[in-house]
Parts: C-alpha cells; sequence; structure tokens
C-alpha cells in the first residue's frame, strides 16, 4: 500500500485526480465524476471537522465489528460494495468545487504527517495507527480513481 503521508504519493494522486474532467465517464458504480468526489470528501470531513455526527453505543460497536477490518485493513475494495448512508452522494456536485477541496484535503493530510495521526481518534473506529488512517485514505481514494480510469 502506498502511503498518502509521502509527498511523492500524495503528488501522483492529486495529478490521477487532475486528469478527471466533468465528462470522465464511470467504469462501475452508479456516481458521476462529480459526485465520486464529494463521496471521497467525506472521509476528510469526518477526520477534520464536526460535519457529521459520531455513532454512539450499539451502532458504533457494529461498525467496528463489521466495517473497521474491510476500511482500515489491505483487502481491496470490491466493486459496487454498499457504502455508509453519510458517504452516499446522489445530487450533483460542482465538479471544480469538489476536486479543488479534494486536493486542498489531501495536502493538508500530507502536511500534517504521521505522527499527527498515529492514535488519532477515528469518526467511527475510535483511535487508529497511522498505518491504519493511511490504508484509510490511500485504499478508499485510489479504488475510486479507478473506478474512473486515472
Amino acid at each position: 500500500m502506498k502511503n498518502i503521508f509521502k509527498k511523492e504519493v500524495t503528488d501522483e494522486v492529486i495529478d490521477r485526480i487532475e486528469n478527471l474532467t466533468p465528462e470522465t465517464p464511470n467504469l462501475w458504480g452508479k456516481m458521476n465524476v462529480a459526485q465520486m468526489l464529494a463521496h471521497c470528501n467525506v472521509a476528510y470531513d469526518m477526520t477534520f471537522t464536526d460535519k457529521y455526527p459520531r455513532p454512539k453505543g450499539f451502532k458504533k460497536f457494529m461498525i467496528k465489528l463489521f466495517a473497521k477490518n474491510l476500511v482500515v485493513g489491505p483487502k481491496p475494495y470490491k466493486k459496487n460494495l454498499r457504502t455508509a448512508p453519510e458517504f452516499l452522494i446522489t445530487d450533483e456536485r460542482d465538479f471544480l468545487k469538489e476536486k479543488e477541496l479534494l486536493i486542498h484535503n489531501l495536502r493538508k493530510t500530507q502536511e500534517l504527517g504521521e505522527a499527527h495521526f498515529e492514535g488519532k481518534d477515528s469518526h467511527a473506529f475510535g483511535p487508529l495507527t497511522a498505518k491504519q488512517w493511511n490504508v484509510l485514505f490511500y485504499k478508499h481514494l485510489n479504488h475510486h480513481l479507478e473506478q474512473f480510469g486515472v
């Protein structure tokens, strides 16, 4: 798994994002390219803001039990896998706005670095290692960039 905290990896991912256009077709799934970018931004909203309420109690227990290993483990995502409700983007989005925000989020993550994320509490999974944060960010981005052929 590539390390999103390394500048050269972040730059590579940004280059892939820059190859997208508002007309880039998906190779699978229902989202258009602007919706995909907004979908990817949700992970950063959950990391850097309080926009989404944190799951509590039984819901948090179930998410940790069934989703954590899928999200922070090394196994790639399957195509057309169901996502959490917060990540569903069904309305139209502004391609340029979402693209700029995603690039900003990537740069912010890389600049904060691994040390910032070591032991940082995630929205739903509790404290994660920097390695787990890397998998969470990189695997998700790579999956969706491949979905759009970049």
